[in-house]
């Protein structure tokens, strides 16, 4: 995989674009890879160039990718004005009323649906996501979709310089069927 700066804006050119609309919401996914799916959830305030690292390498450890854009400009280094308004943002959004409400969140309930079309694309024993930061517990919440296997909140772990010793998993060594028991 080519070395990108993770200092300049990230065009995520290695990833298909698309618009998908579930539940009546339409959000843009940056799509890669091949095998079981695994949907990325990024930390505020968005996709930043260090994330798409981590999706690629999840990617590259045969996997494809989901990224939704959440919040934020997709593959933008994050600037101070920018942050602050997307912070501003969501505190007072929708998904953050419901979490302090203790309610269902929109974006949740999305992000199921997501995890059942990806199912559906790649097939395989079930859909994985990782949220990190405060999605991390968009992550938690999906464990609501039958289709989900492994929900992980890697938080408060940054992506480090070095791919995590998570991607030496290959999908051949998930199990088969319904992902209702795991071996090690």
């Amino acid at each position: 995989m080519p070395q990108r700066a993770l200092n300049k804006d990230d065009p995520l050119d290695d990833f298909e674009h698309r618009a998908i609309t579930l539940d009546g919401a339409t959000k843009v996914v940056h799509v890669a890879g091949t095998g079981p799916a695994v949907i990325v959830m990024s930390e505020m305030p968005g996709i930043s160039p260090h994330v798409a690292r981590f999706s690629r390498w999840v990617r590259d450890a045969g996997f494809t990718i989901y990224l939704p854009s959440l919040f934020g400009r997709d593959g933008a280094v994050p600037q101070v004005e920018e942050g602050q308004a997307i912070f501003r943002q969501a505190c007072v959004s929708a998904e953050f009323r419901a979490f302090a409400a203790n309610e269902s969140s929109p974006v949740t309930a999305w992000l199921r649906a997501l995890a059942r079309l990806a199912h559906r694309e790649c097939g395989g024993p079930g859909v994985g996501a990782i949220g990190m930061c405060v999605a991390g517990n968009f992550a938690l919440t999906m464990m609501l979709e039958a289709s989900m296997l492994a929900p992980v909140p890697p938080s408060p772990r940054y992506p480090s310089k070095t791919p995590p010793a998570c991607t030496s998993l290959r999908p051949s060594s998930l199990p088969s069927g319904n992902g209702s028991s795991v071996t090690t």
